[in-house]
């Protein structure tokens, strides 16, 4: 009875360890399908001819990840006074800040553009130059994508911000700010002699949750296996007279197959 406790033991927590396992793997599972939809969405989207912004965002707050990297197409008047530079942002390896300048548009509304990446400056707080956005009337294409959220505990200097929330902008201009999703710029006309560098287009990778997927269900399934090993193994010693049944559950010596091998080579001396 005390075996059968034991071995229930040893399952119960093979059985555990198992379902940590299916669980883990079901996350990676859930993560690559996220990555492909990610995807899949960028070759869908990307090159899509450009739409007026209000056929994809019926207000100021709408968002529907299904148009991330649609690319729009506004008219307006950029708030270049209002422009705001975003934090510890990486690009090709350097450090550096997005550029947004708030788009006024011709109904009023303000639609905040990401201009691109400028490198930081002699001073890390700030770039050396921004290259400013065209004034007066400009058409712009740009690609949208939604706000970010806020991060507790960040700060940073005036004109700055540690992440592009949207509403925090909003608060900023104190105008009707679209703070559903931003633009990310793909071309302006007039386009200026020189502007921030644009961003990349994303590169299709879904990572490695496939693999770590299945290879957390073959921990699981080996878990069992060695069970069922252990099991064997024990009915296979228990089979055995009593007096070989200590010998056969000792573990063997490292240097047992060294023995052997000086054992054949001390024979073959002797030959």
């Amino acid at each position: 009875m005390s075996g059968l406790r034991r071995w229930g033991g040893y399952l119960a927590l093979v059985v555990v360890f198992a379902t940590a396992c299916g669980l883990l793997s079901w996350w990676q599972w859930a993560r690559r399908a996220e990555a492909v939809a990610e995807i899949e969405r960028v070759t869908a989207n990307y090159d899509a001819p450009p739409a007026e912004l209000g056929d994809l965002l019926g207000g100021l707050d709408a968002w529907d990840v299904d148009d991330e990297w649609r690319p729009v197409v506004l008219t307006g008047e950029y708030l270049s006074d209002e422009q705001l530079l975003v934090r510890n942002r990486p690009y090709s390896g350097a450090s550096g800040f997005e550029v947004l300048v708030p788009l006024l548009l011709e109904n009023g509304r303000v639609f905040v553009v990401n201009r691109g990446w400028v490198p930081v400056g002699s001073s890390i707080d700030a770039p050396d130059a921004v290259p400013a956005a065209p004034s007066g009337e400009v058409t712009i294409v740009a690609r949208l994508q939604a706000g970010e959220p806020e991060l507790p505990g960040r700060s940073a200097p005036e004109g700055q911000l540690a992440t592009i929330h949207l509403p925090s902008v909003a608060e900023l201009l104190d105008e009707p700010v679209y703070t559903g999703a931003y633009g990310i710029l793909a071309s302006e006309d007039p386009a200026p002699a020189e502007r921030p560098a644009p961003a990349a287009k994303p590169v299709p990778d879904e990572g490695p949750h496939l693999s770590y997927a299945l290879q957390w269900i073959a921990f699981g399934i080996l878990a069992f296996i060695g069970l069922f090993w252990a099991i064997r193994r024990e009915r296979r010693i228990a089979a055995l007279p009593e007096s070989e049944r200590a010998a056969a559950r000792a573990p063997k010596r490292r240097h047992e197959d060294a023995d052997y091998e000086d054992a054949v080579l001390d024979a073959e001396r002797v030959e």
